[in-house]
């Protein structure tokens, strides 16, 4: 069996799955108010082997989501993967986190607009149309009432930002779907399938999450 190891911690939802052939066997992820990925993040992953009654052996491959996201989540979640990958000697695919997320919802029409929260009024975000696909690439992004003023078509709004932009996006076409707030590890088994049978991999050495933007630390 394609057995494939999906790692999400972009968010604040520390997320592992464990898929074959492209479908999520287990899924394993907390969504806390505190970061708690350097805590839950290997227990996840030894609870999705051992559910699946398989063992690292039997891996065939890492995913990890690239991001854009938290600098210190995905850190977490790309040296584990790397860790992995390097030591089953395996490839190791990247995720476009907005991508996945993308991925929970369906949408006949219009356009989707995936969002991770930065700082203040300002979100990761991308478009993607109903088939899926990226039609705008990701920006960091400050929203105001301008924002996403020149689509006609019915926007749909995802992700973790969705509270803070709602009184500023008030165009009668924008809908937020707020019960999809977090990319789930559930979404990349797909993804990541597909990835793998275009052997579309990237270098374990030089690997480096898609942080958008320079980290800051706090003053």
């Amino acid at each position: 069996m394609n057995y494939i190891l999906n790692i999400e911690t972009a968010t604040k939802n520390c997320s592992v799955s464990l898929a074959s052939i492209g479908t999520t066997v287990v899924c394993k992820e907390i969504a806390e108010l505190g970061y708690s990925h350097a805590e839950k993040l290997h227990l996840f992953i030894e609870e999705v082997i051992s559910e699946a009654g398989i063992s690292l052996s039997d891996l065939k491959a890492i995913a990890v989501s690239q991001g854009p996201g938290s600098y210190t989540g995905l850190r977490i979640g790309v040296s584990a993967a790397k860790g992995l990958s390097y030591a089953l000697q395996i490839p190791l695919i990247a995720v476009d986190t907005l991508a996945s997320l993308v991925y929970q919802v369906t949408a006949e029409d219009g356009l989707v607009v995936p969002m991770i929260d930065a700082r203040r009024m300002e979100v990761y975000s991308a478009i993607f149309n109903s088939n899926k696909e990226k039609i705008r690439e990701v920006q960091a992004q400050i929203i105001t009432e301008e924002s996403f003023a020149d689509i006609s078509e019915t926007v749909y709004f995802i992700g973790d930002s969705n509270g803070k932009v709602k009184s500023v996006l008030t165009k009668p076409n924008f809908v937020f779907l707020d019960g999809h707030v977090y990319p789930s590890a559930n979404e990349m088994s797909g993804i990541s399938y597909k990835k793998f049978q275009e052997n579309d991999f990237v270098d374990v050495a030089y690997f480096e999450p898609y942080y958008l933007k320079d980290f800051m630390f706090a003053k």
